[in-house]
């Protein structure tokens, strides 16, 4: 099992839902960086459970602990671990699937790849495993901040109730202004209706998460096997719940011919710009120095509150009722998910180059 990301910074990651924590280690973060502990705290509570209506009920104060690496307020370049300790498991919750596969879910693959399974919460494969994604992330910002690189994120799509596809019509500033983290007021009413409508009915809904990142220097990502792109790509396609993922025009632009689509190159006063951006900040499988975008699509959780019909572990048909706390729908604790995956994947590219380039 892989259990670590990244090539000169890497985030290590352990533990399960219903363990007695979920943590991590973090190696290859420069030295001398001042660590603002509680800018990692607001990011996991970004992510926390429990957060409004929409959400999943389970009561968590997801509290990071730094053990090593933070010296005097400072990264010291040492591995970083840190621990996050679980404290609202209602594991009981979980008896009924104890030989029952859930819908959609990694109960029956992870049975059969490992010839075992921890069935409360599903083990390593629940989301609280981005617990540890979202320290990382926050890490890689504070790093990216001495840069002048900006990672944000926002709920761009809940079924179909979505923006503009264009972020510069949006004002970024705004997405921790409600619940859904939707940069638009009134249709994040509408979002967080629909959320609501589907949570009563006992059912859950996916949607789109948008997510730009801004001064990006030129040179990061490889000419081959990996381009940025697709650096990116594997990492937002290792978050639960996600089915796909498109950068720049993405699926949208097949409509359109190469004239129209053509980043024409222009003089500025920095040098070589180009007066669109259909490409997505990367050409070649390299930054350009425009904007970087790209879309995240999230399937509606797994986890139905309504009977289903199933096999237990001996392919025996029958009904299931999950029990337990579940988010209706993923998207408003998924936005600092996305940003982290987001951040570490540029700074791990930025370390690389920097070390090709010497």
């Amino acid at each position: 099992m892989r259990n670590s990301f990244g090539n000169i910074f890497t985030l290590t990651t352990f533990g399960e839902s219903h363990g007695a924590g979920v943590g991590g280690v973090i190696d290859g973060m420069p030295a001398g960086i001042d660590i603002d502990l509680d800018f990692i705290q607001s990011e996991l509570d970004r992510r926390k459970p429990g957060q409004s209506a929409i959400t999943t009920g389970r009561k968590e104060g997801d509290v990071v602990e730094i053990l090593s690496g933070v010296f005097e307020g400072k990264s010291t370049g040492c591995p970083i671990g840190f621990l996050v300790r679980n404290t609202n498991q209602h594991s009981s919750d979980y008896e009924n699937v104890r030989n029952v596969y859930r819908p959609s879910h990694a109960d029956y693959t992870y049975t059969q790849k490992y010839g075992l399974r921890d069935h409360r919460g599903g083990g390593r494969s629940s989301a609280r495993e981005t617990i540890s994604r979202c320290v990382g992330g926050a890490f890689a910002k504070i790093a990216l901040r001495h840069l002048g690189i900006d990672v944000v994120a926002y709920t761009s799509q809940v079924g179909n109730v979505g923006l503009d596809p264009d972020y510069r019509k949006y004002d970024l500033t705004a997405i921790e202004s409600n619940n859904v983290r939707c940069p638009d007021a009134e249709k994040a009413k509408e979002m967080e209706q629909l959320i609501l409508d589907v949570k009563a009915d006992g059912d859950t809904i996916g949607g789109i998460i948008t997510c730009v990142i801004k001064g990006c220097p030129v040179g990061l990502g490889e000419p081959a096997f990996d381009k940025l792109h697709a650096q990116l790509g594997a990492a937002m396609l290792g978050i639960n719940a996600v089915k796909g993922f498109e950068y720049g025009e993405g699926f949208a632009g097949v409509g359109q011919r190469g004239s129209e689509q053509n980043d024409i190159f222009v003089p500025s006063a920095d040098g070589i710009t180009t007066l669109t951006n259909h490409s997505g900040g990367i050409q070649g499988g390299i930054s350009n120095g425009q904007d970087i975008y790209f879309r995240v699509l999230f399937k509606p959780v797994a986890t139905q509150l309504r009977p289903q019909p199933t096999v237990d572990k001996d392919g025996k048909e029958t009904m299931l009722a999950v029990k337990g706390r579940h988010d209706p729908c993923v998207l408003p604790r998924a936005v600092p998910v996305v940003e982290a995956m987001a951040a570490m994947v540029v700074l791990d590219a930025y370390l690389v180059n920097k070390t090709v380039s010497l």
